[in-house]
């Protein structure tokens, strides 16, 4: 086993980002990956989704999955650092949280236990097809850790869900000036329809209201294609919503690309402390948050009832913009509070299970 120097988990870091990993493009990065867990004494593979999956053994004891994800949005940024920063595309979103995982997990000397790391495919596409398959072929672990940009002093208690609508409507060929819709049209009035029926308190600045967003429009007089995404809270009722969305917009002309519910911990999650008296060992003021976006978090939550939290250094404004970059003394720490956390957590458990 290797523990990561400062200088090496930065040049680990600095070598995934080199690897462009647009999603459905993850195949470099993920053999990459794999060789650098290898390199810290993990067993590592690639599955059958594409997925980078390590573990490590450390005797008798719970399992603790880290999961991180490996693709990012299109679009390069130059890799270079500036100071304190390290910029390029996936610093934050979410390269660095992966690579402080796998540095956590090559490091954690004081868990009793097993430790499953996971570079996941495709989370930031509609299906989650990476999680989806981690979902499906692993045992529920005795505790989940998300690898997304919390922040290195803070932990996220919970994502909004979604749901991912498609309007497609067809109308018969017609002169511009003619007094009956246009499909181009309709498919605007569609939007228009949806944000009534959500009222006026929809916003994606509150967890607790959903939060629509206009993803795609196009078409012309006789066909046309609007898709909506609705970030959801918990409670929220997807299926009511679809049906009054159906009668106003006409039979057949709307469908259901995707739906994932909301996703919530309470402070006194395990996991939750583990991280939060990690931080504060390390000279931290941690603090919680809920987010409105949605995580494989989410995606993991639907079938797996364990503790789970998301943490990771990087700042979330900074998500998919032209300036991504992290700053490596936040990286570090964010090493340091994980590793911290696992010994923290594997105490915790295996006291649970005696």
């Amino acid at each position: 086993m290797t523990t990561f120097s400062d200088t090496a988990a930065i040049e680990l870091l600095h070598g995934m980002l080199k690897i462009p990993s647009p999603s459905f493009a993850e195949a470099e990065l993920a053999a990459h990956v794999v060789d650098a867990m290898r390199g810290a004494g993990l067993t590592a593979r690639i599955d059958g989704a594409g997925n980078a999956v390590g573990e490590i053994r450390r005797g008798p004891g719970p399992t603790v999955m880290l999961l991180g994800h490996m693709d990012t949005v299109p679009g390069g940024i130059p890799v270079r650092v500036d100071g304190d920063r390290l910029y390029g595309r996936g610093s934050v979103d979410a390269k660095g949280p992966l690579a402080t995982m796998i540095c956590a997990a090559a490091g954690s000397t004081g868990f009793r236990g097993r430790v499953v790391v996971v570079g996941a495919v495709e989370e930031e596409t509609t299906m989650s097809r990476g999680a989806v398959e981690i979902r499906r072929t692993h045992e529920p672990p005795d505790a989940l850790i998300i690898g997304e940009p919390s922040g290195c002093d803070t932990v996220v208690l919970g994502y909004k869900g979604k749901l991912d609508l498609r309007y497609h409507v067809r109308c018969e060929a017609t002169h511009p000036s003619n007094v009956v819709p246009k499909a181009s049209e309709l498919a605007a009035r569609a939007w228009t329809e949806l944000l009534d029926l959500l009222g006026p308190e929809a916003s994606h600045a509150r967890f607790d209201s959903p939060g629509p967003t206009l993803t795609s429009i196009s078409g012309g007089l006789m066909s046309a294609t609007a898709e909506f995404s609705v970030r959801i809270p918990p409670g929220f009722d997807a299926q009511g919503l679809v049906a009054a969305l159906s009668e106003r917009l006409g039979p057949d002309t709307l469908q259901v690309v995707n739906t994932v519910r909301a996703c919530r911990v309470g402070r006194n999650d395990p996991v939750v402390r583990a991280l939060s008296v990690a931080i504060r060992a390390e000279g931290g003021s941690p603090r919680a948050k809920v987010k409105t976006g949605t995580s494989d978090m989410n995606t993991l939550a639907e079938r797996w009832t364990v503790p789970m939290a998301t943490y990771g250094p990087g700042d979330s404004s900074l998500d998919h913009c032209d300036r991504e970059h992290i700053k490596l003394s936040e990286y570090l720490f964010g090493i340091r509070v994980l590793t911290r956390a696992l010994a923290e957590l594997g105490e915790h458990l295996t006291g649970e299970n005696r």
